[in-house]
């Protein structure tokens, strides 16, 4: 085989290894073969997208598929194109790397996300081509946590809510409860702290509860599909007939739960905090609040520059590349055929789209 080596890698920049709006990639392409070889093209690509995909039946025999993409940036820069006259570049026998550059636009861009439904995917990716051969393909996803969107409507003012309710069923008397939070916006790891006024003019115990979960929903062609999942619960001490009592409870939002995608027009994750109260044999009560969960910090801690050598690529394909990088010309790809490898550091750890999934089998 000619070309025993073709990947694409990129270097983290913080502990956990995301991205967000406005950071700098830093990678590389690599490529050894075992002889010279003509090329066509090595193209470097870089994507945003989300997709949705759901089928529903009707009937025994009849099904539809509903479809939806959203695209939020494509970049597309040839690194490598034919200078011959038979529209070829050689590539020199050994081990060849190929810096880039790639800046995520400073926008509003939805964060990585991943269902069996729906997902929003960025990525980096090269494509090699080679006449009368197939294109060879390498891709490697990066992890992406939009900034915090601090232009949502109450995001930072209190919430409030009040709830009557009449007990006719095995019990007399009716019960209430006005609740508070300080606000609709807190960070991964933040605690809610809840303050309830519940008043029991029942002949009936209640025991106030609390659920927060999460509700993905999905859009296609004019349909929705939505799925809700409790992510913790908890209770206090029952309040007896004709009590009177205020409590506060103290939810922390764990770490780890992906931050609101609220940005993205066919896939929306949200969460709700329910307050409810339990009596037995009747219906409860319950009061719910949307919570905007944002990220803990910012998801960049240094901002690299790129290498000098590197490529630079601007968002949505200009085809002008950034002041401080040129395409590289033949006497550069010819220099950088190295054996061995040069000093460029360990390849880059690849994020995992799971991180989600490994949470909530810990619950």
């Amino acid at each position: 085989m000619t070309i025993k080596n073709f990947s694409i890698e990129y270097d983290s920049i913080n502990s956990r290894n995301t991205f967000t709006n406005g950071d700098t990639i830093n990678g590389r392409i690599i490529m050894e073969v075992s002889k010279d070889t003509k090329v066509q093209q090595l193209i470097f690509i870089a994507k945003g997208k989300a997709t949705v995909c759901w089928s529903e039946h009707y009937g025994q025999y009849h099904h539809h598929v509903y479809r939806s993409t959203e695209k939020y940036y494509e970049v597309k820069h040839h690194i490598l194109r034919e200078s011959r006259q038979d529209g070829t570049e050689v590539v020199k026998k050994g081990r060849h790397v190929f810096p880039f550059a790639f800046t995520i636009p400073d926008r509003k861009i939805p964060s990585t996300f991943s269902t069996s439904i729906g997902k929003i995917v960025h990525k980096v990716k090269a494509e090699l081509k080679q006449s009368m051969k197939l294109t060879k393909k390498t891709k490697s996803h990066f992890t992406f946590v939009s900034k915090a969107d601090m232009d949502i409507p109450g995001l930072m003012e209190p919430q409030y809510g009040c709830k009557d309710k009449s007990v006719k069923v095995f019990g007399s008397g009716s019960v209430s409860m006005d609740v508070h939070t300080k606000r609709m916006g807190y960070m991964q790891g933040e605690a809610i702290q809840v303050i309830a006024e519940i008043s029991n003019r029942s002949s009936r115990s209640v025991k106030p509860k609390f659920s927060l979960y999460e509700k993905k929903s999905f859009f296609a062609q004019g349909r929705r599909r939505v799925h809700t999942n409790e992510i913790l619960k908890d209770k206090l001490e029952a309040i007896a007939s004709s009590g009177k009592e205020s409590v506060t409870k103290v939810i922390t939002i764990p770490r780890e739960l992906p931050t609101s995608i609220t940005n993205c027009s066919i896939i929306k994750l949200e969460y709700r905090l329910k307050i409810y109260l339990d009596i037995k044999c009747a219906t409860d009560p319950e009061i719910k609040f949307p919570i905007v969960v944002m990220p803990a910090s910012e998801a960049s801690t240094v901002k690299k520059k790129p290498p000098s050598d590197a490529i630079g690529f601007e968002a949505f394909g200009n085809p002008n590349p950034a002041p401080w990088g040129t395409t590289p010309s033949p006497q550069q790809v010819a220099s950088r055929s190295v054996d061995p490898p040069p000093p460029y550091g360990a390849a880059a750890v690849y994020p995992s789209l799971n991180t989600y999934d490994q949470y909530k089998s810990t619950l």
